[in-house]
């Protein structure tokens, strides 16, 4: 009696420790990290006080970049490092062959460098090409020194990697900016505060200015596509987010359809924020954001509207770090979602 119901509690202890992530992945983005940051979809977001770390995209219709080839693989430097010296320098390498092979073939018929010549003309022969032909050599090490020098030049100083660091200004004067934190403009509104764009490595991209109306927004997004993808409203995520992230929306809904169930994000609020980056590229604008928000998640039955997860009772929290982009002079849009 006592085995069996000893089993009876496993059974319970393991069907909710399964059921446990599913309560945390149900909001929109199902815990996945998937959507498109141009051309940094293969690079980390730099850092936050809200989110140090976070998961690199698992998903993207991005295509990966490929890796940037440094300046001595590219093909006319790869011509120029081939062959030796006097392959790259003929008219040096016919004189030097010239000379020894004349003297060469004096000595084979008996005449020596100095063949055809008598006495002091002779001695006087040898010493000359002798001269010439260390001067050759002189010369010759010199270019190859030049040259080696010229292919290993002193390695750059490093940039200084950090959130609002002016280029061109030397470290001691480069103003840092603060990490955005909450602050409250009136009861129970929550913003993103601060200002800044940290400019961005790579010269497809610059950096951009972020103002207090593009954080509003930017909170304003976050509530509502949970909002949107709480009722299954495709047509308003299509206005909230890139058909992207809208196809991924419309992968998970169709699941939960497929299992009988809806998923039910409400209350959702902004705990706390802070910029990671933003950029510029190719005519469009980009803003990765962390953001801490809590709502109250579950997920019920179609048939009866029986909750099978979460609890209406209890308020969960998730830390996430959003990307969002919008065309010059457009509206943000959400572009992708990652896990921290």
């Amino acid at each position: 009696m006592q085995n069996t119901i000893f089993r009876r509690l496993l059974t319970v202890a393991a069907v909710a420790i399964i059921a446990l992530p599913a309560l945390a992945e149900a909001r929109a983005g199902a815990g996945s990290s998937s959507g498109s940051r141009g051309g940094k979809t293969d690079q980390a977001p730099a850092p936050t006080q809200t989110a140090p770390t976070s998961k690199p995209v698992e998903r993207s219709t991005t295509p990966a970049q490929p890796a940037q080839k440094s300046a001595t693989t590219a093909p006319g430097a790869a011509a120029q490092q081939s062959g030796g010296f006097m392959s790259r320098n003929p008219f040096l390498s016919g004189m030097m062959g010239g000379m020894l092979g004349a003297g060469l073939i004096g000595m084979m018929f008996g005449g020596g460098f100095g063949a055809g010549l008598g006495g002091a003309a002779g001695m006087l022969g040898l010493l000359l090409q002798i001269a010439l032909i260390g001067g050759l050599v002189y010369i010759a090490v010199r270019l190859i020194r030049g040259r080696m020098a010229g292919n290993n030049p002193q390695p750059a100083q490093p940039a200084y990697a950090f959130a609002g660091t002016t280029a061109g200004t030397p470290p001691q004067q480069q103003h840092h900016a603060q990490p955005m934190a909450r602050s409250e403009l009136s009861p129970g509104r929550a913003l993103l505060a601060g200002v800044g764009g940290a400019a961005t490595a790579g010269s497809a991209s610059v950096g951009l200015a972020i103002n207090e109306d593009d954080y509003k927004s930017f909170e304003s997004l976050l509530t509502d596509i949970q909002a949107a993808y709480s009722t299954g409203a495709l047509g308003k995520l299509r206005e909230l987010a890139t058909p992207e992230m809208v196809g991924y929306f419309s992968e998970q809904l169709s699941a939960n359809a497929s299992r009988g169930v809806e998923n039910k994000t409400e209350q959702v609020k902004f705990e706390q924020g802070d910029l990671s980056e933003a950029w510029s590229e190719a005519g469009l604008d980009y803003a990765t954001v962390a953001m801490r928000f809590s709502m109250i998640d579950v997920t019920r039955r179609m048939s009866d509207g029986a909750i099978v997860e979460g609890n209406e009772q209890v308020r969960t929290e998730a830390t996430e770090v959003w990307t969002f982009l919008r065309s010059r002079g457009g509206k943000w849009i959400l572009s992708a979602i990652q896990q921290t």
